[in-house]
């Protein structure tokens, strides 16, 4: 079969290679082995068999007007293969008349039965079908077309669709009654293309049948290698005989795994997917939803995540849990400044942007049959956010599935704290850890990187430990998609037309936001400069100024904007990577460095490649108050304590001869004391529910949270874990849970 789901067949393989191989205790990565076993066969077994088309169908999909019956002919031209197009070779043959006719003869309802009726006893392979539009609304005779073929959604522009039907002369299609405009029927049956594709051809304005056919022919060709999207370890070494085996993984094994074996991170082995100018310009009046289906498609290859799957795991993460139906809006501040509110999610922050999606992408890819234990560090938001995104798993996920999120018992903000303790469910708790983020995290990568820990979980409880911090793939790759959504919607108010550059500035500390933005200019969207602010923690800022990254007289100061008060910015080794032509063995030696000696330099050149794209600053605790007040009394915007790092920052770097997008990473409410001090309100000492009561009296932009209201309202006092900076009480707290939850 054409469609290749590796998910299924692998977990039917993946059961039973799991009672027969024994897993050896000092690996955890063992445990997954048969995983990869199983999709090697599988690969092996399609690859035997198939060559493009072969013996099975590709399936044209798409609203009337779409083009399917030329662009079929032309590939049917291009492959040397029949061609049939359902209206004219199938329907009317059978029913020896106009499909016209029929449906003026027996009505909408009738029509729908009797068109599936027909394609049902109808087969074909090694053949290009064009569907007529209305075929995916009839469910039978989409899984009899399924069952021998690839289904290619020609998702075309509803503009350009209306106005071919209107050249056409078309005033009326199947399913349109009276008093129903077309083109909300268009849009109603949107939802049934989305529902059979295998893969979607993105059509964008202007585009020739012949470019579509070339397009088609290409996603079929990716459909169909599965091995073509691999992640390496950023410190991979590539070998130096060119037919020895490079070591790579998938992204479901990237998820699954979080920390590559050799403690470097997973990245693309190739260039990240670019979109061209015009499939840009086609996203510009798309909602947040439908951009991040388009792009994530591009970086996720459907044996991993099958694309319709994907679709439905999007709409539901950006769904009614977040308070602006935009998701990631932009607003004008003043001048060339806009803001881009990263914090409408159920926890207020930019953190659920990506973990209202990454639970479900985490939970579709790993095997049945064993447990995942989800460690995270928190600075702050993460821990609060991963626990409400793994929390909204279905109830089976969350029988395998648990999380774990330590954080700095006094370096987080009173409301951020009770926020992440507000948070635990049955399959997620809080530690606090009497030290800094930067122990937390590195105590997590210790956890990972101790084979003899890993390998005893795994064959005493049958658990499995994996991250879901942005050091995992599947938490930083949807972070790309408000970047490039910030743009087009700037394009889309009329602030600027598509290709003219803008300037990002972000708060940085573990450096996968702004790592984010990057991924969005390798896409095609036209980002001048990356500006890199932090707070009185500022190592990155000398970092990029000088190329030496240097820990040694270094202490971790706590800041009014403590998600970002980080000295070991982990995603910086991913950039790094990137900058030195992903070279393995020089990641190796700086992060080693790093580990044993506190500090690394590099090269000049790389130092001058890194200041070509970034420049960056830092601001002292007085500024950031002081940016606050100002903003506030200029514009009647309340900045939480991060966006006015940033915003001090742009204000310091940015020569104004372009718009810069300042990302708000959190609402202000979650730090009202800081707020409160800020704008010189003196009624500091009062519970968290007043004071954001109080702050939402001012009538001020943007208006106050309603989850994060709703949270100061909880009345129950939550227990929690609270631990000593030391490594094995950690580990143990770590058994201890999975013993709780899983034995």
């Amino acid at each position: 079969m054409l469609h290749l789901n590796r998910c299924w067949p692998l977990r039917q393989l993946t059961q039973k290679c799991f009672s027969s191989v024994h897993v050896k205790a000092d690996k955890q990565a063992q445990l997954v082995l048969p995983r990869a076993f199983a999709l090697a066969e599988l690969r092996k077994s399609w690859h035997s068999t198939h060559s493009l088309v072969g013996d099975k169908n590709i399936i044209l999909m798409g609203p009337p007007g779409a083009g399917k019956t030329t662009v079929g002919r032309i590939i049917g031209q291009k492959l040397g293969c029949c061609v049939i197009d359902v209206d004219n070779d199938i329907l009317e043959k059978t029913w020896n008349m106009s499909v016209s006719e029929k449906l003026q003869d027996v009505g909408n309802e009738q029509f729908l039965e009797e068109e599936g009726k027909a394609v049902l006893n109808f087969s074909a392979s090694g053949s290009v079908i064009s569907l007529t539009g209305s075929n995916p609304m009839h469910d039978a005779s989409m899984w009899h077309l399924k069952k021998n073929g690839i289904i290619v959604y020609l998702d075309v522009p509803l503009i350009d669709i209306i106005s071919r039907l209107k050249l056409m002369k078309i005033d009326r299609i199947v399913g349109q009654n009276s008093g129903t405009s077309m083109k909300d029927l268009l849009k109603f049956r949107r939802q049934f293309y989305k529902k059979w594709y295998d893969a979607r051809v993105f059509c964008e304005s202007g585009a020739s049948p012949e470019e579509v056919a070339d397009k088609v022919l290409n996603t079929v060709k990716r459909y169909q290698d599965v091995d073509s999207e691999t992640f390496i370890s950023t410190r991979h070494i590539w070998p130096k005989d060119s037919e020895q085996k490079v070591s790579t993984k998938f992204f479901s094994e990237a998820v699954i795994e979080g920390l590559a074996s050799d403690g470097g991170l997973f990245v693309p082995e190739k260039e990240f997917p670019k979109l061209s100018c015009g499939e840009w310009k086609s996203l510009v009046s798309a909602t947040y939803i439908e951009r991040a289906q388009i792009l994530l498609e591009r970086c996720i290859h459907p044996a991993d995540i099958p694309a319709a799957r994907l679709g439905e795991m999007i709409e539901t993460a950006y769904g009614e849990n977040f308070a602006c139906s935009k998701i990631a809006p932009v607003r004008h501040l003043s001048g060339n400044q806009f803001i881009l509110e990263l914090f409408h999610g159920p926890t207020g922050s930019f953190k659920d942007l990506s973990l209202q999606l990454m639970p479900q992408m985490f939970a579709h890819c790993i095997p049945p049959s064993c447990n995942y234990m989800i460690l995270v560090a928190t600075s702050g938001d993460t821990g609060s956010a991963v626990l409400n995104g793994f929390s909204r798993l279905t109830k089976n996920d969350k029988q395998r599935i648990a999380v774990v999120t330590f954080f700095p018992e006094n370096g987080i903000s009173e409301f951020q704290k009770a926020q992440i303790i507000g948070s635990q469910r049955k399959n997620g708790w809080a530690v606090g850890v009497k030290s800094d983020f930067d122990f937390c995290q590195t105590a997590i990568k210790k956890m990972f990187n101790d084979s003899e820990f890993t390998g005893f979980l795994t064959m005493e409880y049958g658990t499995v430990l994996s991250s879901a911090n942005s050091i995992n793939w599947g938490r930083l790759l949807p972070q790309v998609v408000y970047h490039a959504s910030a743009y087009l919607d700037l394009v889309n108010q009329g602030f600027i037309s598509f290709g003219s550059p803008i300037d990002v500035c972000i708060p940085t500390g573990n450096f996968g936001n702004i790592l984010a933005a990057v991924y969005a200019k390798m896409m095609g969207i036209p980002i001048r400069k990356f500006i890199c602010a932090s707070n009185q923690n500022h190592v990155l800022t000398d970092f990029i100024k000088t190329g030496h990254y240097d820990l040694r007289e270094r202490k971790l100061a706590q800041t009014f904007s403590p998600s970002i008060d980080i000295l070991k910015s982990a995603n910086l080794e991913r950039h790094l990577h990137l900058m030195a032509n992903k070279d393995g063995q020089l990641m190796t030696k700086l992060f080693n460095q790093l580990e044993s000696h506190h500090h690394f330099q590099i090269e000049n050149m790389l130092v001058e490649k890194l200041q070509q794209d970034f420049v960056a600053d830092w601001c002292t605790e007085g500024e950031c108050l002081a940016a606050i007040n100002s903003t506030y009394n200029t514009s009647g915007y309340i900045l939480d304590p991060h966006t006015a790092v940033a915003k001090v920052v742009a204000d310091r770097m940015q020569d104004k001869t372009c718009p810069v997008i300042v990302s708000s990473t959190a609402h202000y409410s979650k730090f009202a004391p800081a707020i409160m001090q800020a704008l010189k309100i003196n009624e500091i000492n009062q519970t968290s529910s007043s004071q954001l009561y109080l702050l939402g009296s001012y009538n001020a932009l943007p208006p106050p949270h309603g989850a994060l209201l709703e949270r100061t309202k909880q009345q129950e006092k939550m227990g929690y874990q609270v631990c000593v900076a030391d490594m094995s009480v950690l580990k143990n707290q770590v058994e201890k849970l999975i013993q709780n939850q899983f034995v």
